[in-house]
């Protein structure tokens, strides 16, 4: 119930309006969120190569409404890549399609997509196409098959693991093979489409798991680059130390050596668990947002997890 509430309310205008005018909030958020600034998303990604971790940079935003809206993302975009490729850091990008105008016209954000990766491919740099709500999850098949057809390999897609469909995606990935970030899903769906129980969604995160595994170790998994930038097949994404425990177990049983399994994390949650991962030798890459979008992003990681939510409404109270 409290889950559907953060979530209801991380799409409500109004209460945006309301939230976003508190002080306390930003003050929040900003652990979860680098900054406003592109320059302040690549001093905290030196500071987490400082430490030995990998970053995925994203822009924060979504659903643009106009066309010159997704030619401003796009270029914000590709500054980025260009931006990771200057000052040589040990990061990606991750990007909605929806920002670069998927809900206008499927065909632009296509042509949006092929500009980032031609700036991107060459430079050796990955971009991972994020999966939104379930509205957009056959246009972001589409629109990946296009691009990998069209020759690009440094693009990947995610997984959400609480999609009842995803095991059957699947299947379809498993013939590129391409790079793939297993989540749980972070948007409200009807139990229709998605499962509505916690202990469902874990099972079938580990069932996707030990099949992304699987073909990991029948593709012969590269191990990760030594500029970090191309991430292993598959990306294990969650804070949830069951499953990454279960991942650990079954890539061990499969013979895939450590540097063969990512695991991902978002930045400001869990970093004991990040740091233990990266000494035991696994890379870790942590998803750093940035940028003035930040308060469905927030809402989203509140909704997460209710220690989010209780450490919100501490500093909520005390100022």
């Amino acid at each position: 119930m409290l889950r559907a509430l953060l979530l209801y309310l991380s799409t409500a205008t109004w209460a945006r309006r309301l939230v976003t005018k508190w002080s306390v909030a930003w003050r929040v958020a900003s652990r979860f969120v680098a900054g406003e600034t592109l320059d302040d998303a690549v001093r905290v990604t030196r500071e987490l190569n400082a430490r030995g971790l990998l970053v995925t940079l994203d822009h924060l935003g979504e659903l643009t409404t106009n066309p010159a809206e997704a030619e401003q993302a796009t270029q914000e975009l590709i500054r980025i890549v260009r931006t990771i490729e200057a000052e040589d850091l040990r990061a990606g990008i991750s990007l909605k399609l929806t920002q670069l105008g998927l809900a206008l016209d499927e065909a632009l954000a296509a042509q949006h997509l092929r500009q980032i990766l031609q700036v991107a491919e060459p430079l050796g740099i990955f971009v991972r196409i994020d999966m939104e709500d379930s509205r957009w999850v056959d246009a972001t098949w589409r629109l990946f098959d296009q691009m990998w057809h069209e020759g690009f390999r440094l693009v990947g897609v995610v997984l959400q693991a609480y999609l009842y469909r995803s095991e059957g995606d699947l299947q379809r990935l498993a013939r590129y093979p391409a790079r793939v970030r297993l989540v749980k899903g972070a948007y409200k769906e009807p139990p229709e489409i998605a499962y509505p129980r916690k202990r469902d969604v874990n099972a079938a995160y580990d069932r996707l798991a030990r099949q992304l595994l699987t073909i990991a170790r029948e593709a012969g998994a590269p191990p990760v680059s030594e500029d970090g930038r191309v991430p292993p097949i598959p990306a294990i994404a969650t804070h949830d130390e069951a499953r990454i425990a279960y991942a650990q177990e079954q890539a061990e049983r499969l013979g895939l050596p450590k540097p063969a399994v990512e695991f991902q994390m978002l930045y400001g949650i869990r970093r004991d668990l990040q740091m233990r991962l990266a000494q035991a030798g696994y890379p870790v890459r942590i998803y750093v947002p940035y940028g003035t979008e930040w308060y469905p992003y927030f809402m989203r990681r509140l909704a997460e997890r209710p220690a989010n939510l209780a450490f919100f409404l501490r500093h909520l109270f005390r100022g």
